[in-house]
């Protein structure tokens, strides 16, 4: 039997690959720390849990609408009233199991042979994979360190041609912590102005994780592009619930009715529990989501410093999420080799830029959802491998 050719267009995720890895050395007896996957290291809050539960017990075991129960959808567009400026329409919202959902259905929607959508590299590499396997021609923008790899309106704008069908932007980014500013997203947006055919993806899953007084700027905002952004986020991240498979999207309205066709047709509904949860989530206190981001702000400031005292190693300071994008051209060392290395022989588990795209290369992505301790014990080991290294002290 042969399957379909687009199976082969298929790319994967390598947090996954190397977290499988890593749990095997650790079945071997091996100390392994993670900083590898993308996942908080805190439990979901005790009020969200139980919200869960009491649905459960509540007798809410059946299907729910396609595009969520209701009072989910209404709790979703009043936490993004303040993000647009303005009042949003429930019906416009969609929850689904999870982020991945909400990018695959975008790329259903506007990707097919003969277009193109843009994407950011280094970026969430499921990006490429999706707009691969759709039949489009993904078109990488740059993300650049000596710019804090936030995306320039400029780079964007120049890759855009006539078969331009969906642009994707990230910020706060996965893998490399950037944010871009608020006037490059004014220049960006007012630049798309000219170019009304181009839909747009804005992956704002970590809008809430921000440092240095950052302030979130979301395409929601521009009355001008209202027909064709498609917002991102869920609960994941921002209340430590990767495990629930629960994210929405705010769709445009010409898109909402497709959108919904898509959700009938591949996972029919969501968890019913889990929109319970996720309800009591966004209406619930929030002093959980305070005391995680405060959390990861200490451990990115650690990490930035432990990583910038390396031999070989340079990194700008995260100014968003939960990851440290470190050059490491400075070891002599591929990615590749690096991430390798610092896993087999070292115990740690990273990520190696080029899993987020060709212009990752020379760059790791370490997630700072760990403990300090670990952090700190994870930046021993690194030393001690990278001066272990022949020739390393003559460096």
């Amino acid at each position: 039997m042969i399957p379909a050719a687009a199976m082969d267009r298929l790319g994967t995720e390598s947090a996954f690959r190397v977290l499988a890895r890593a749990k095997a050395l650790e079945d071997e007896g091996r100390s392994i720390i993670n900083l590898g996957i993308g996942q908080p290291d805190f439990p979901t809050p005790p009020h969200i849990v139980e919200a869960g539960i009491k649905a459960l017990r509540d007798g809410q075991h059946g299907y729910t609408p396609a595009e969520g129960i209701m009072p989910l959808r209404e709790a979703v567009a009043a936490e993004l009233e303040p993000r647009a400026g303005r009042p949003l329409d429930p019906s416009q919202v969609l929850v689904v199991p999870g982020g991945k959902v909400t990018m695959w259905f975008a790329m259903l929607m506007f990707g097919e042979p003969g277009a193109e959508i843009l994407y950011p590299n280094p970026g969430f590499p499921i990006y490429e994979s999706a707009i691969r396997y759709s039949g489009a021609k993904p078109v990488p923008y740059p993300l650049l360190e000596d710019k804090g790899f936030a995306f320039s309106a400029e780079d964007v704008m120049e890759r855009i041609t006539p078969r331009t069908r969906l642009l994707i932007l990230n910020s706060p980014a996965n893998p490399t912590g950037g944010v871009t500013p608020k006037a490059e997203i004014d220049r960006l947006a007012e630049a798309l102005l000219a170019r009304p055919r181009v839909a747009v993806l804005s992956d704002e899953i970590y809008s809430r994780m921000l440092y240095d007084d950052e302030e979130h700027a979301s395409l929601l905002r521009y009355e001008g592009l209202r027909d064709r952004v498609i917002l991102l986020d869920g609960w994941s991240k921002t209340y430590a619930m990767t495990g629930w498979r629960l994210g929405y999207a705010y769709w445009p309205k010409p898109f909402v009715e497709g959108a919904t066709r898509l959700a009938i047709n591949s996972h029919s509904c969501v968890n019913a529990a889990a929109q319970w949860a996720g309800l009591e989530a966004l209406t619930g206190p929030q002093d959980a989501v305070t005391e995680m981001v405060s959390a990861f702000d200490r451990r990115r400031q650690a990490v930035t410093a432990r990583l910038n005292q390396l031999p070989g190693i340079d990194c700008v300071t995260p100014r968003g999420a939960f990851y440290a994008f470190p050059n490491i051209t400075g070891t002599g060392l591929s990615a590749e080799a690096l991430e390798a290395g610092l896993l087999e022989d070292a115990g740690v588990a990273t990520i190696r830029g080029t899993s987020f795209g060709a212009f990752g290369e020379g760059y790791l992505r370490i997630s700072y959802a760990n403990s300090l301790e670990n952090i700190e014990a994870a930046m021993d080991r690194i030393g001690d491998y990278l001066a272990a290294r022949p020739g390393a002290n003559a460096a």
